[in-house]
Formats: C-alpha cells, sequence, structure tokens
C-alpha cells in the first residue's frame, strides 16, 4: 500500500529509494543500505546492526522519506548512472512502503 506524505512532509522531506544493500567491509554485522534520489544525483546511507546468528534482520523498505539536507551528491558519473537505473527499477517493482 502506498501511503502519501501530508503536504507539510512533502514540502519538508524528499523520497528516496533504495539502490544498495551491503555489508560492511569493517563489521559483518552492519548492514549498509544505500537510498538515492530516482535521477541518482543525491544519495543517502544508513548502517542498521544485523545479528546474522539469530536475530531478526532490519526491515529495509523501497523507499524512505528524508531531509533533503541529509543527501550526499554522487560525484561519480557511473555511480550516478547506477543509482538512477537501480532507483527506476524499485520505483516500478515496489511501493515505497515494501519490504525488499
Amino acid at each position: 500500500m502506498t501511503t502519501t506524505p501530508s503536504t507539510a512532509e512533502a514540502e519538508a522531506t524528499e523520497r528516496v529509494w533504495m539502490v544498495e544493500r551491503t555489508f560492511s567491509e569493517d563489521s559483518p554485522h552492519i548492514l549498509v543500505i544505500v537510498y538515492a534520489t530516482p535521477d541518482g544525483e543525491r544519495y543517502l546511507q544508513k548502517e542498521r546492526a544485523y545479528n546474522r546468528f539469530g536475530g531478526n534482520a532490519p526491515e529495509v523498505t523501497a523507499a524512505i522519506e528524508t531531509d533533503p539536507d541529509a543527501l550526499v551528491p554522487v560525484d561519480d558519473d557511473e555511480k550516478r548512472e547506477r543509482y538512477a537505473a537501480e532507483a527506476e527499477r524499485m520505483m516500478d517493482r515496489h511501493d515505497p512502503d515494501d519490504p525488499v
């Protein structure tokens, strides 16, 4: 089910889509999730603790709402194109609140 942010939330936040999910190289129990804008121009990286040996996995949704000031520019052209393509794929296949 798609939820639509209120007008105030829509002005204060920006929707970003999950484009990458990996485990931290330094700490294998840390899940690293990258969300990006649909154009791949900016991203947000989140880290969540995850016990792969018996704990519940953290829920990751197809998209989240975030403060636009928290987004970081993507400087690499290849990564920007990859993020844009992955964001488009997620938008085509999932509602924002879908667990992925």
